[in-house]
């Protein structure tokens, strides 16, 4: 550093190292410095101020659905197939209207299956009987299934010569009040015998002999025997007063 000679001229006095004629200029010290400026502070009686900031969910990023991988399966056709084919049967066989009160079978003849036609009535019972067992039919359409009887009417006339032979009886009673689709029967419960506890001798339809008709004969409820074949409306006529003796 020069030493200041205070005899000397002013024009040969050194420069000062901390003024502007410094060529060098400025000390770093002194130079400026580019700063970010600050953000602003709220004061402190700003209402905002005193609201804390809700911190921002980050939305999930949706998961990638998975696909079930399916397995074939077998046709369950008890699950798939029975219930509708036994609704469908249902509502065949279901009478329009109440027949509690027939008097002979000819007035129970009020289901799908006795006014349709005859081929669709024996092509919708097979094809229901292949699937359920232990269908409810009468015994007419089972023999026209079966092809033991030509035809529908021909089962509706072997049922009306049977009543016409029964109604001409004493103590004979039909019997209509069973489920639908199925035969009704006839009874022999004459007036001395309505307080009999035993199952009257009862009379009913089938479908598994050319005769059509099987007779129960009187008997307690777990003393039931082998019934009775008729095998023609003649026999059933002379055997009759047998038949009623029982």
């Amino acid at each position: 550093m020069a030493v200041l000679d205070p005899d000397a001229p002013a024009d040969r006095r050194p420069h000062n190292v901390t003024g502007a004629g410094n060529p060098a200029g400025p000390p770093r010290s002194a130079q400026s410095v580019p700063t970010q400026p600050l953000p602003a502070q709220p004061r402190p009686d700003d209402p905002a101020a005193a609201q804390p900031v809700a911190a921002q969910p980050v939305p999930a990023k949706p998961a990638r659905p998975s696909v079930p991988l399916v397995q074939p399966t077998a046709v369950d056709r008890s699950i798939r197939i029975e219930p509708l084919v036994e609704l469908e049967w249902k509502r065949a066989v279901e009478p329009t209207g109440p027949i509690g009160a027939a008097r002979r079978p000819a007035h129970t003849r009020r289901a799908w299956i006795h006014r349709a036609p005859e081929s669709q009535v024996v092509k919708l019972y097979d094809s229901t009987s292949a699937v359920v067992d232990e269908l409810p039919a009468p015994w007419w359409l089972r023999a026209l299934s079966a092809g033991r009887l030509q035809s529908r009417v021909g089962g509706f006339a072997v049922e009306d010569q049977v009543s016409d032979v029964l109604d001409a009886r004493p103590g004979w009673m039909y019997m209509p009040w069973t489920g639908p689709g199925e035969d009704g029967y006839w009874e022999f419960v004459p007036p001395e015998r309505a307080t009999n506890t035993m199952v009257p001798t009862t009379i009913m339809l089938t479908d598994g002999h050319p005769g059509w008709l099987d007779v129960y004969l009187a008997h307690a409820d777990n003393d039931v025997s082998a019934p009775v074949a008729i095998t023609s409306l003649a026999e059933l006529r002379a055997r009759l007063p047998e038949l009623e003796r029982a």
